[in-house]
């Protein structure tokens, strides 16, 4: 736990980070995720608890102290320093050998694949060959734990893509264990071995990317990951089959139940809009679709978004593939909209 004063930015977090797998901590802005990063790095003291790293508790231990090293959002780079300089920092702080320090400097320009960059001064550098410096400078130590405060958040679109790969190659090839802040899902969807999702100093769930995906346990994860549809109901019916009924404010969904769940219990129900269809069966009253009069239309490129409403006022979102069917339908048709129980997602939480 960590409190600033009266303010609480982690609240009883206790976890396990595996040996050599890439971590994300992922959330909106002030959900306590760097606070975490920091407090693993030794940039703040948790005001309760333990923070072991191979073992051994780090309490009071100095960043210089730690197996880890820090790549910061804003990089740090010294910007009257050359590559080389900035690379070889650490290891001059070190009093290491200069044919030692060479070696490894042209280790780590190689491993980031800045050869020959060495003599360049920092702003002689685009946004993306400074990315790979800093990651340079912080992996020449060979940290057992390389820890990323949104490293990629200040990059265009396209160079941020870019670095997203040479993460996971670099992940790949060393096999340190990576800890990295994002409060971009896309991001940590497509880097992490596993993720948590933190809100207001808790985790809420921890998983693989399908894990927080397709089975969200909470509300907030189900909106925070993806695009969904999420509905508060209650339990109508549990057959014996493991299915259930749940009425939501005129429209019923037919879905897996998960364990616990009682009859007549109040939830939320989440269905992604990629798993709305649209066929051309009549709308079911079975849970499994439903009539809807579109209201909007979106092109986004591969994929249609249309927004519908129910005869009920209900209003659900689809994503529909760009093909000839979807490029017929129109602001003012009615559709007939449906979905498999098991991509309804039961929220207990």
């Amino acid at each position: 736990s960590k409190w600033f004063g009266e303010v609480t930015a982690l609240d009883n977090v206790s976890f396990d980070i595996r040996r050599g797998e890439f971590f994300s901590l992922l959330g909106p802005s002030g959900c306590g995720k760097t606070t975490l990063l920091r407090m693993i790095g030794g940039f703040e003291t948790p005001s309760e608890g333990q923070i072991l790293i191979d073992g051994v508790d780090t309490y009071g231990a100095p960043p210089y102290a730690r197996s880890t090293n820090m790549i910061f959002q804003h990089l740090a780079l010294f910007p009257h320093m050359n590559v080389l300089d900035n690379v070889s920092f650490g290891l001059k702080m070190k009093r290491l050998g200069d044919e030692v320090i060479k070696q490894k400097v042209h280790q780590a320009l190689d491993l980031v694949r800045l050869e020959g960059y060495g003599e360049r001064k920092i702003d002689q550098l685009s946004g993306g060959q400074k990315q790979r410096v800093a990651m340079a400078r912080a992996l020449i130590n060979d940290p057992s734990v390389l820890l990323l405060d949104e490293p990629l958040g200040a990059l265009d679109l396209q160079l941020r893509l870019q670095m997203q790969d040479e993460l996971r190659r670099l992940h790949k090839s060393l096999g340190n264990t990576f800890i990295f802040v994002t409060h971009d899902q896309g991001e940590a969807m497509a880097m992490s071995d596993r993720i948590a999702v933190m809100d207001q100093g808790h985790v809420l769930q921890i998983g693989t990317p399908e894990d927080i995906y397709e089975a969200p346990r909470t509300r907030f994860v189900a909106d925070f990951v993806g695009h969904t549809n999420v509905f508060d109901g209650q339990v109508t019916r549990i057959d014996d089959n493991g299915e259930c009924l749940i009425a939501c404010d005129g429209l019923t969904f037919r879905c897996i139940a998960p364990a616990g769940l009682a009859d007549a219990q109040p939830v939320s129900v989440a269905l992604r809009f990629e798993d709305v269809t649209m066929d051309g069966n009549p709308g079911t009253s079975d849970g499994t679709g439903c009539s809807a009069v579109v209201t909007e239309k979106m092109y986004l490129g591969g994929m249609f978004r249309f927004e519908t409403r129910t005869d009920d006022g209900v209003a659900l979102t689809s994503d529909v593939s760009n093909s000839d069917a979807a490029r017929l339908v129109v602001e003012g048709d009615r559709v007939n909209l449906a979905w498999q129980p098991s991509n309804v997602s039961v929220l207990l939480e």
